[in-house]
């Protein structure tokens, strides 16, 4: 049976419900030594580096965790092709997290810079990039190349730019890039190419994992934690807030403004070009609108969460549920407005770095013990373009093979130490039943699959 390394806890001091808490056993911890790696324009061949990846310890006590991170994944970073010269390199902080956090007024709005940490250690930022449009002088304002805001883009400026659609072009393969080095999510960590509708060509030449995989047929997983304690999931969760009912998409409740003159009140003119910028209606985050979605609980609140239950918060535990912010998608996988959590918090913002973790916390142990259970996921099942293989984080590297119903092997590929993805193109594969069997060398698994272009 392969071994996998299963996080234990002693509950004395924290409990919930006499049970573990989902912000202390949530992380990823790096038990293998798996270091970053990154990608340089021009060269498919990733550079690995000597920084560690993923979460190095998590500690806690009866109030908080405190996580110990890099803020580098274990998924492959760069290239950034917007002229970005900046590398993902070493953060390594620790973040305090609280056990229980507490519902705020719920007017506090997000901030550029850090807003949450994904389970890797990775920070998440909100939808800005710096740069917004200056009223006074007819043109952008903020980031590189342009002058500088007064008084800091979203406190003068009326329109501030989002930068899932504007930065496109200079984040990586995993949705992500950095800034002076802090490598970040502003959006939904699922790799472009894994996306019903391919926005980036950028995974061709430089692929890399995220950090999850989008599974219409599947609760998404816990991937962090916003600023005020509370967790983030991916796209898809249970229909009903107490945890039953089918899987679903939950939805955003902002829409695109309505601008039948073609004019934003003291803003560029939609469409209008200006150097390479064209201010195409949602452009700017103010070109969004909330509208009230009250009776159906797929569509989130103001904040971009809900009160529910979940795998990790489940009625048994919390019988109230707990808010959970949600990485928000259209019906193609493509991010949608305002993509994680925002435009402000729901909680009370207790989350914070700090530069040592006080006396009598307790270190979260890791065991190894035999599991039967090698659980592999497909996705999607039929598949057309590309099957993403997922497992648990890899101890090791693992194969994949790709097999047709007569036993030939028609395409390979691996799963990477630290890693939990591998993606198999099948544009060139007949239609027909193939079998993905996933091996480490002593123990394997196979899964069928149904390839229908």
């Amino acid at each position: 049976m392969r071994k996998l390394t299963l996080l234990l806890i002693i509950t004395a001091n924290c409990a919930v419900f006499g049970q573990t808490n989902p912000a202390i056993t949530s992380w990823l911890i790096n038990t293998t030594g798996i270091t970053g790696r990154h990608y340089v324009a021009g060269n498919s061949t990733p550079i690995v580096d000597a920084v560690q990846a993923n979460v190095q310890t998590v500690q806690y006590n009866a109030t908080y965790a405190y996580v110990s991170a890099t803020g580098i994944p274990a998924y492959i970073t760069g290239p950034f092709q917007d002229g970005n010269p900046s590398l993902a390199t070493a953060q390594n902080k620790i973040f305090r997290i609280p056990l229980n956090p507490v519902q705020g007024s719920g007017t506090v709005a997000t901030t550029g810079g850090n807003i949450g940490v994904f389970k890797n250690g990775v920070a998440l930022f909100d939808y800005r990039d710096g740069v917004a449009w200056n009223n006074a002088t007819g043109a952008l304002c903020g980031g590189p190349g342009n002058p500088p805001c007064a008084g800091g883009p979203g406190i003068t400026q009326a329109w501030n730019r989002d930068a899932i659609p504007a930065e496109r072009a200079g984040f990586d393969c995993a949705k992500a890039h950095p800034a002076m080095g802090n490598y970040h999510h502003h959006q939904n960590p699922s790799a472009f190419n894994l996306d019903l509708a391919v926005l980036s060509n950028v995974c061709s030449a430089y692929p890399s994992d995220g950090l999850y995989v989008i599974n219409p047929t599947q609760h998404s997983p816990l991937l962090g934690f916003a600023y005020d304690g509370f967790p983030i999931y991916g796209a898809y969760a249970y229909t009903n807030t107490n945890g039953t009912g089918a899987i679903t998409r939950m939805k955003s409740s902002y829409q695109l403004k309505s601008y039948p003159t073609g004019l934003r009140t003291n803003g560029p003119a939609i469409n209008q070009v200006l150097g390479t910028q064209t201010f195409f209606n949602g452009y700017f985050r103010e070109d969004y609108e909330y509208v009230d979605h009250s009776g159906d609980a797929t569509y989130l609140d103001s904040h971009n969460g809900r009160i529910c239950n979940t795998p990790e918060y489940p009625a048994s535990l919390y019988p109230n549920g707990i808010y959970c912010y949600f990485a928000t998608v259209d019906g193609n996988h493509n991010s949608t407005y305002p993509y994680a959590v925002g435009p402000t918090f729901y909680g009370n913002i207790t989350v914070s770095t700090v530069t040592s973790v006080p006396a009598g916390t307790t270190t979260l142990a890791s065991n190894t013990f035999e599991n039967s259970d090698f659980k592999v996921t497909i996705s999607p099942n039929p598949a057309s373009e590309f099957i993403a293989i997922q497992t648990p984080m890899a101890e090791k590297d693992m194969d994949v093979y790709l097999i047709n119903e007569i036993g030939q092997i028609v395409k390979t590929s691996k799963i990477l130490q630290g890693s939990t993805l591998s993606v198999i193109e099948t544009d060139t594969i007949y239609n027909g039943i193939y079998f993905v069997k996933v091996t480490d060398g002593k123990n394997d698994k196979t899964v069928k699959v149904i390839i229908d272009k």
